[in-house]
């Protein structure tokens, strides 16, 4: 019985071998089935031939318009292409494209696995991107392939790379490389980006210039010289020519020559028009879409630009600078938003886009230091604070410590003290003094994370910057600029720019489409309504600015309801106005794109001033005046015009004025006592520290600030004095 139980738990287990050997084998055979099944669906499937190559693919052009429906400009409306064979285009071309994108092009084959590590190594370890395909792979992928960034199409990309370095020679590659590459818009090849950019034949260029054209395929849009950043294609050209050098091609002599060489290009034959918002369009577009989509896609952009108000505000900055020029002011820039909804209705970066002198430039998003501009947002925060448009402040020399470096000490732009000065009127009236003080009461963490929150994008470690952050110390952008003060219009509201309103494809199929609520105001809650209607109100309050501005200046549109701020940096490189109603509002910049001063045209009122009243004057012209509605919680009330205390609660009489204050928020106050002052007995006045002669100590009432420096408010007021 134990005998024939053994033989057949042996039988069993024969068996069970049997089929886990069958089962071990076939296994992966069903595996690799399915996987070369998936491999086939996905990848091999309708994978384009390599014969393809020397055919060209249909494009369809991408077209922008203003809010109105009228054309902007055309991108890349016909592919612009002339075949020229490899013997016809000049070696250098052929070196300099080799030099900057596949060093070893003739040494590997369809993949370069040096190169792959090499661009690995360069992003790792020095955090620059670079990239590891080879030509070969380049014109496939531009040539064949459709440009999603997915694993699916990098593997037919090395597919057909492999397939094509089979059925052409290196020769072959290069010549159609050099003839199907985009080099930008309309041109494709070399022979067609040397008619666009330089007016003649590939065999007519000089080095230069064909290194300059060997730099476009890796960026054509971003390299550009009808670009927003023309520098970017310069510095690529250089380090084409450097790569010839280091590779042997060229000499030292022709590096040299070259580096030397100035390169000037053929104006856009393409009619276009605000060609600094249509480029700044289409770089917004390729970000999102990919160049080739752009370029090739068919898209019909709606923007929300009003051609009408463009050629209006090109047409103030353009007069503006030309009637300033002799006191060195070679540039201007303006932009034109609706802060309700962040449309973008004007963008004028230079006084030219076509002018030779940096004229493509958009100073509009170019880094500019905004000068006194800035201290609304400070002095926001200072209300957040619990001080008040009557908190006073002391406007007297002082010094900051700021160590290790020497002593902050800020003075005002007119070069004199004003004594004691209540908010309204030190943002009025734009005093640098008080501001720094704000600014030190405040913090510049705080000061720095709340206009981080209003918009500005460019203020990043408080480290960085000191206490003349607030006169300016810190570079901005225009288009932040412009968001952040919508703030102010917006009761509190942060709300984007969108300079684009719809866009649908070559079948209009809507792609994307922004439609603002008309109401309420939408966005980000940054500050509360109390504290934008004080800062609205003190920049809308033109008796306020009298001392330094006058009673009719530039800030100044009559019959309406205004809000404006000017800047000018402390060494008078950059002058800005920028004021607001709640549906328009314009900033507008004169300056240099060398960063040199100007001469003479220093003052708040002048060069850019006049080109935001020409502006603001016209949107508002038959319109009936907007006044902000008051918060629920700020109420008025009459408060001591000098110490800024409410005048019912000062315990005392005092003269008196009007202003507006946060409920529950009582502005914080100064100290007021009496002490012992040492008084010059001929004009009642405080003596200066250290002046012996005759002076005597008296009992004098005292002003004690939040930064405890002390003023003797009962002592005679000197007209006041420059500062040394």
């Amino acid at each position: 019985m134990i005998k024939r139980y053994k033989k057949t738990v042996k039988k069993v287990r024969k068996l069970s071998l049997k089929k886990k050997t069958l089962l071990y084998l076939v296994l992966p055979i069903v595996l690799i089935a399915i996987i070369l099944v998936a491999f086939y669906y996905f990848v091999l499937k309708d994978l384009p031939s390599p014969t393809k190559l020397s055919n060209t693919t249909a494009s369809y052009s991408s077209q922008i318009y203003d809010r109105n429906g009228k054309l902007l400009y055309t991108l890349y409306g016909n592919r612009n292409q002339t075949f020229v064979p490899l013997s016809k285009i000049p070696k250098y071309m052929q070196d300099a494209t080799i030099a900057i994108e596949d060093r070893s092009f003739y040494q590997h084959g369809a993949i370069d696995f040096r190169g792959m590590a090499r661009a690995a190594y360069s992003i790792l370890v020095h955090k620059q991107i670079q990239g590891g395909s080879t030509l070969t792979q380049q014109l496939v992928k531009n040539s064949l392939l459709s440009p999603e960034q997915t694993i699916q199409r990098k593997l037919k990309e090395v597919i057909l790379a492999f397939a094509t370095e089979v059925m052409y020679s290196k020769n072959q590659i290069l010549e159609m490389y050099l003839n199907q590459v985009p080099y930008g818009g309309t041109s494709y090849g070399v022979e067609a980006a040397a008619q666009t950019y330089f007016g003649k034949d590939i065999g007519k260029l000089s080095l230069a210039q064909m290194a300059f054209l060997a730099a476009l395929p890796e960026a054509p849009s971003e390299l550009s010289p009808y670009g927003s950043h023309p520098e970017l294609g310069v510095a690529r050209q250089h380090e084409v020519l450097q790569n010839m050098y280091d590779q042997g091609y060229i000499s030292k002599n022709q590096l040299n020559q070259a580096l030397n060489e100035k390169i000037t290009f053929q104006k856009i034959t393409n009619p276009i028009k605000a060609p600094h918002f249509v480029f700044y369009i289409r770089d917004l577009l390729i970000k999102k879409y990919g160049e080739q989509a752009v370029e090739e896609g068919g898209f019909k952009i709606i923007t929300s630009l009003d051609l009408n108000i463009q050629d209006s505000a090109e047409k103030a900055v353009a007069d503006e600078v030309a009637s300033v020029a002799q006191y060195h002011v070679t540039n201007g820039a303006a932009l034109v938003t609706d802060p309700a909804t962040g449309e973008i209705l004007a963008m004028v970066g230079s006084k030219n886009f076509y002018d030779t002198n940096s004229g493509n430039v958009n100073d509009t998003v170019a880094l500019i230091q905004p000068g006194s501009s800035i201290k609304p947002l400070n002095y926001a925060l200072g209300l957040l604070n619990g001080y008040g448009a009557s908190t006073p402040f002391i406007d007297e020399a002082i010094c900051f410590p700021d160590p290790p470096n020497k002593p902050y000490c800020p003075h005002n732009y007119d070069m004199r003290y004003h004594g004691v000065v209540q908010m309204r009127y030190a943002l009025a009236n734009s005093y640098n003094i008080p501001a720094v003080e704000m600014l030190d009461i405040n913090g510049l963490g705080p000061f720095i994370n709340l206009a981080t929150k209003m918009g500005i994008t460019t203020f990043t470690n408080p480290s960085d910057y000191g206490l003349s952050l607030t006169l300016g110390g810190g570079d901005v952008r225009m288009i932040d600029m412009a968001t952040a003060f919508g703030v102010f219009a917006n009761q509190g509201y942060r709300i984007d720019l969108h300079p684009i309103l719809k866009i649908t494809d070559r079948k209009g199929n809507v792609i994307e489409q922004y439609v603002p609520p008309a109401s309420p105001i939408f966005g980000t809650k940054v500050l509360p309504s109390s504290v934008t209607f004080i800062i609205s109100n003190i920049l809308a309050d033109n008796q306020a600015r009298v001392a330094e501005f006058g009673p009719n200046s530039a800030l100044h549109i009559q019959g309406q309801y205004v809000s404006v701020k000017t800047g000018t940096t402390n060494d008078y490189r950059d002058n800005w106005t920028i004021g607001y109603t709640p549906n328009y509002l314009v900033a507008a910049w004169v300056g240099n794109n060398d960063h040199s001063p100007m001469n003479g045209v220093v003052t708040g009122i002048t060069g850019a001033a006049p080109i935001w009243h020409d502006i603001m004057a016209q949107l508002l012209k038959g319109k009936q005046q907007e006044i902000p509605q008051k918060p629920p919680d700020v109420f008025g009330e009459y408060v001591c015009s000098t110490t800024g205390q409410i005048a019912s609660k000062s315990g005392s009489s005092c003269p008196t004025r009007f202003e507006y204050l946060i409920d529950g928020k009582n502005p914080k106050s100064p100290t007021i006592t009496t002490a012992k002052v040492w008084v010059d007995k001929t004009t009642n006045a405080e003596a200066p520290a250290g002046d012996t002669n005759n002076v005597e100590q008296r009992d004098e009432t005292v002003m004690i600030d939040s930064l405890g420096h002390k003023y003797c408010i009962s002592c005679a007021v000197l007209t006041p004095t420059p500062t040394p």
